[in-house]
């Protein structure tokens, strides 16, 4: 537990962690046996104002800083964190469940953001050409877009940060971020890391609170806000943007998927069974990107059926800081809840049940891997997210009938096809509404790629070539000589 005392369970603001006007605190468990890791102080309107005030401070200077100067800035940002991975690791697994192994995986990923846009951060190029009228040249150069206020989710506590982070600071913002109430101890480790890497004070802002809402109401009361990022549920962020429009505030939305799993009749069993176990249990299906709905070519899915439900009934499900566990606790009590009621009420419509399909004790965390067959078009587990260690089977006879089924959907997150054949591969993703495809592998995250969703599952996107410029504003400026 040592590592808990490398930080202080208090907001961050310009450079140090502060006492709060708010006087009241919230505490953070672990979700393996439930033991209190920390009570950490509520960030309150008061903490907003301030972080507001230094961010703002910040960014005026920050956004003069050379480009290389800010580059080089990220990459030891990038250099701390692998140098403390293990530490970053531990504290992820203690506050989110995950196994040991998963949390330096994501230790590595959210490290990679900054290199990556340690690269970009020197290639933010303007334009300039002459109007076809001949009347003036057209200057185009490209500006932070401000003050940023990042949203991030419990179950990437380092990635889903610094995916917003590094691109933010690469375009030459300041950041307030938000962390969930659930993870905040792995954003305090980092914002003190960060500061130990060079990053200004002022730049990076983390206001952990209990109270989203209270935080989000002084948000959006002070105009120097100029963007919010959001990664979370379609609910919340459809509200988020609500409150936004009356501000037009910049938004970017990563937000609820539904991802579809199909495997076509061509498919190499050993290849959907390999990739299915990725897409599927990466960090226990609590993931936006994890496979909810599998749809198996009728002549396949028997064997499928069987050759999954032998690699999920052998998991070891325990704490994720046992070497020997395969499968981590699910968040909270109120997830594994949700999770075995979709299951229970798939079951009780005629859902067949190959293995798991109940809670591991009953007042824990954790929830047995589960095969479900035969799944029924008006059972919940194929409309919702499932966010736990549960494969839901359905069968489909030709490819146009499985790519209707699996874009009868309002999200379109990520999706996954499995096949020998990659013409007709790569013609059922040209059909699919999904931002994110993976074609034979079921891991599909990459910091140098684009990612996001269409329909309900989000605006914009993170990451890649793209993910800068969900930070910068285009300024147009006609000028003769």
């Amino acid at each position: 537990m040592g590592i808990l005392n490398l930080f202080e369970n208090k907001p961050y603001i310009n450079g140090q962690f502060i006492l709060t006007a708010t006087k009241t605190t919230f505490n953070v468990y672990n979700p393996a046996n439930n033991e209190c890791l920390a009570s950490v102080e509520n960030a309150g309107e008061e903490e907003v104002v301030n972080a507001i005030n230094a961010a703002d401070q910040a960014f005026a200077l920050w956004r003069t800083v050379a480009p290389r100067e800010r580059a080089e800035i990220l990459r030891s940002c990038y250099n701390i964190m692998i140098k403390n991975k293990e530490n970053i690791a531990n504290l992820i697994s203690l506050e989110e469940g995950k196994t040991l192994s998963e949390s330096l995986g994501e230790v590595n990923y959210a490290a990679e953001f900054f290199r990556w846009f340690s690269e970009e951060a020197v290639r933010i190029n303007g334009d300039l050409s002459r109007s076809p009228s001949g009347n003036n040249n057209i200057l185009v150069t490209n500006e932070p877009v401000g003050i940023c206020y990042l949203i991030t989710p419990w179950n990437f506590p380092a990635a889903m940060m610094t995916r917003k982070i590094a691109p933010a600071l690469a375009a030459g913002c300041s950041v307030i971020v938000k962390p969930s109430e659930e993870t905040p101890l792995t954003a305090l480790y980092l914002a003190q890391l960060f500061s130990e890497a060079g990053v200004p004070k002022g730049l990076i802002n983390v206001l952990p609170s209990n109270r989203p809402e209270e935080l989000s109401e002084a948000i959006f009361k002070d105009n120097r806000i100029r963007k919010i990022s959001f990664t979370g549920s379609t609910n919340i962020g459809s509200h988020l943007l609500s409150k936004a429009s009356k501000k037009v505030v910049n938004c970017s939305m990563e937000l609820g998927g539904n991802a579809p799993f199909i495997v076509l009749d061509d498919a190499d069993l050993d290849v959907a069974i390999d990739s299915a176990m990725i897409a599927k249990m990466r960090n226990a299906g609590e993931s936006c990107i994890a496979a909810n709905r599998f749809y198996v070519h009728q002549s396949l899915a028997a064997s499928f059926t069987e050759k999954l439900t032998k690699k999920m009934a052998v998991l070891k499900v325990g704490n994720g800081l046992d070497s020997t566990t395969d499968v981590g606790p699910l968040i909270n009590r109120k997830a594994v809840i949700k999770v075995d009621g979709l299951v229970q009420e798939a079951i009780k419509k005629g859902a067949k049940l190959h293995c798991g399909g109940g809670l591991i004790e009953s007042d824990s965390c954790y929830y047995s891997p589960t095969v479900l067959s035969n799944i029924p078009k008006d059972a919940d587990i194929f409309s919702q997210e499932i966010f736990g260690p549960v494969a839901a089977i359905s069968t489909f006879d030709d490819i146009d009938s499985v790519i209707s089924s699996a874009n009868n959907t309002d999200f379109g997150l990520a999706a996954y096809i499995i096949s020998a054949d990659i013409k007709k591969a790569l013609r059922v993703a040209s059909l699919l509404e999904a931002g994110v495809i993976g074609i034979n592998q079921g891991f599909i995250s990459d910091p140098a790629a684009p990612f996001g969703g269409v329909k309900q599952s989000g605006l914009g996107r993170e990451g890649g070539g793209d993910g800068i410029w969900e930070f910068i504003e285009k300024k147009y400026i006609a000028v003769d000589w």
